[in-house]
């Protein structure tokens, strides 16, 4: 990275100058460089990919204006992308973060459910964005199980097959997608904004212990595949739950419907990170078909 050419692009949206800056090397991300960038009294988080994936970061960075146009959860700000150095970039600001306490994931299922809350026109979003680095079609559209069938489970499918993964997987994923229908029954959601990639990982609380959520995947969708995301890989507790519930309680379906959804994020991994999570795709896949 070209950090000074990166510096003169952040001096022009801050309209001030930057006298000094550092850089800290961050960890845990498994798809971008991420770092902390000090300037002057300020810091600012900065995340570096291929120049390639500049949509990437217009996008996420489209998403996070719009989740925080909602006045519900707290969102970093995102203040500029672009390109510096070969590279593609995202800078938000800096917050200090922390494991969520009881009481952060209380509020973030209060907050979670308002802003899911808040009635959408499609399904879909206004522009493809990812999620990882996969490509997410956002074609709109009415019809949510058409959406689902094609544009997130079919694409999955489709990419999967590119990489070799034929034969059950395939058999299976095809067979689902037919069957859909029968998960809807007397059910039919409406558009809510959702985050689209809420693993534990993309939650946390600031310094003032208020819960933030980022590293978003937004496009208008069932607001269960947001919780079922949460479930996927555990990290929240049973009070996120129980506030999410008070707030805006669940279909009794959802339970059925949760694989479904999770399976997608399970298609993906396996695209994105290779075999381990094919048996675990068949398995969800297996489980679904039998109660169709």
């Amino acid at each position: 990275m070209n950090w000074p050419e990166l510096i003169e692009l952040l001096e022009t949206v801050l309209d001030r100058p930057i006298n000094d800056f550092s850089t800290q090397a961050l960890h845990g991300g498994d798809i971008n460089a991420s770092f902390r960038l000090r300037c002057d009294e300020d810091s600012f988080f900065v995340k570096l990919n291929r120049k390639e994936l500049l949509a990437m970061f217009e996008s996420e960075a489209q998403g996070l204006r719009e989740l925080a146009a909602t006045q519900t959860v707290k969102i970093p700000r995102p203040l500029l992308t672009g390109l510096a150095g070969g590279q593609a970039f995202l800078v938000t600001e800096y917050l200090t973060l922390t494991r969520r306490s009881a009481r952060a994931d209380r509020l973030l299922g209060q907050q979670l459910a308002l802003l899911h809350r808040q009635p959408q026109a499609f399904f879909g979003w206004h522009i493809d964005n990812t999620i990882g680095r996969t490509p997410q079609i956002n074609t709109p559209s009415d019809d949510w199980q058409a959406f689902w069938r094609d544009q997130r489970l079919g694409y999955q499918l489709e990419l999967a097959a590119r990489h070799g993964y034929t034969g059950q997987l395939q058999r299976l994923g095809e067979r689902l997608r037919v069957a859909l229908h029968g998960l809807f029954e007397g059910y039919s959601p409406r558009p809510s904004l959702v985050h689209g990639d809420l693993w534990s990982g993309n939650a946390a609380s600031d310094s003032d212990g208020q819960p933030v959520i980022f590293d978003p995947a937004c496009h208008y969708g069932d607001r269960e595949t947001d919780l079922a995301m949460t479930e996927l890989f555990g990290g929240y507790s049973r009070e996120f739950y129980d506030a999410y519930n008070e707030t805006w309680p669940l279909d009794p379906g959802y339970t059925q419907r949760r694989d479904l959804y999770q399976l997608y994020h399970v298609l993906n991994h396996l695209n994105l990170f290779g075999g381990g999570y094919q048996h675990q795709a068949e398995h969800l896949m297996q489980r679904l078909l039998a109660i169709l």
